[in-house]
């Protein structure tokens, strides 16, 4: 993943419940006079389209150049074809773009597109995946998650997590869903907005799966899984009996709960060495096993006879490993992998890992 080189084209995927927001966001970037050139990817998946009066359509695909230097395209059918043919309309001067926003539709698992960044080398020489952002409605966001599988591995693939109409919701209900967002993905940022005001800038050049960029994990999640881990699923347990006896009048109160999603993350930290061979079977052994549960897994791994620290990232079965900073006189050598997955067995990573240090 040579995500070094400047000419590339960086690339946001931007995903999120049905109804939180996306279009809305993605017409105030088609329109606005923000002076960035964007070329806009609608993939659709479904016969309907997201928004029909903002694109003129006639054929299978459709650019269409807007006022404010933006073009904008609707994908019917391949991904890889649209950004392929997108990248050879710009060399060939037919088109002015300095960056691609690629947005899912609402049910999509945003996986199979990241994944393309990576799979195809045309892709993979021409566009930088930047990052994927992930809108939540405030309003909706825990009965979704509940109900739907798909907006749960939207907020695991996330780097950065907007939450809307946080207006029309309690303070209490919404620290609750930041706080199940938080259990489901601790490396991303969540931040309420308002789509009137969100600055398109915030969006752009976050450097997700830049390795350089530190490693952030939120340091709340990480005290709670050590102090409290045994009390919630005690906890859990508890309520979960009690909810099922005592009839509609205590939902409330059942809906307190800590919520069992079924992504979630886990760390792993270790102040000794790996062996880098060992490493490397391990990693790849638990990929094939647990790839398609594996959302997205990334860290900073400290390699017996390596001077420097190994920047390591993963989607799926894709995994890179890349060069860092040199560690320093005074610094003592940590490894932290963060892991964010569908039923991951934490043992299983744990236990391998641990099998993998000098």
């Amino acid at each position: 993943m040579n995500a070094t080189n400047a000419s590339m084209i960086p690339v946001t995927i931007l995903t999120g419940f049905l109804g939180a927001g996306k279009t809305t966001l993605l017409k105030r970037i088609l329109s606005e006079q923000h002076g960035q050139r964007i070329a806009v990817i609608e993939n659709e998946f479904g016969p309907e389209n997201i928004d029909n009066e903002l694109l003129i359509q006639d054929g299978e695909e459709e650019i269409v150049e807007l006022s404010n230097g933006c073009v904008c395209c609707t994908v019917r059918g391949d991904l890889m074809r649209a950004l392929n043919d997108l990248y050879q309309r710009r060399a060939d001067g037919n088109v002015k773009f300095d960056r691609v926003i690629i947005e899912t539709t609402g049910m999509a698992n945003p996986g199979p597109v990241c994944q393309t960044f990576f799979v195809d080398d045309q892709i993979a020489a021409h566009y930088r995946l930047d990052a994927i952002i992930t809108i939540v409605d405030a309003k909706h966001g825990m009965e979704t998650l509940d109900q739907q599988a798909e907006s749960q591995q939207q907020i695991g693939f996330a780097d950065r997590i907007l939450i809307s109409k946080k207006d029309l919701v309690s303070d209490e209900e919404y620290q609750a869903l930041r706080n199940r967002i938080v259990k489901i993905n601790p490396r991303a940022s969540i931040s309420p907005v308002h789509f009137g005001e969100a600055d398109i800038n915030e969006l752009l050049d976050l450097g997700g799966f830049n390795l350089d960029a530190i490693l952030d994990i939120n340091p709340d999640f990480l005290k709670d899984e050590d102090e409290h881990h045994h009390h919630h699923e005690h906890h859990h347990e508890h309520e979960h009996e009690h909810g099922e006896h005592c009839g509609s009048d205590c939902g409330h109160h059942h809906h307190q709960a800590p919520h069992q999603d079924e992504i979630g993350a886990f760390v792993f930290r270790s102040r000794k060495a790996f062996d880098p061979e060992r490493l490397e079977d391990f990693l790849g052994g638990i990929t094939q096993v647990f790839g398609p549960d594996l959302l997205r897994y990334k860290g900073i791994l400290y390699l017996k006879g390596v001077n420097r620290r190994m920047l390591f990232q993963g989607v799926h079965m894709m995994m890179g490993v890349e060069p860092g900073k040199p560690w320093a006189a005074k610094e003592k050598p940590e490894s932290k992998i963060v892991f964010i997955g569908r039923k991951l067995p934490q043992e299983i990573f744990t236990q391998g890992l641990e099998n993998c240090l000098v």
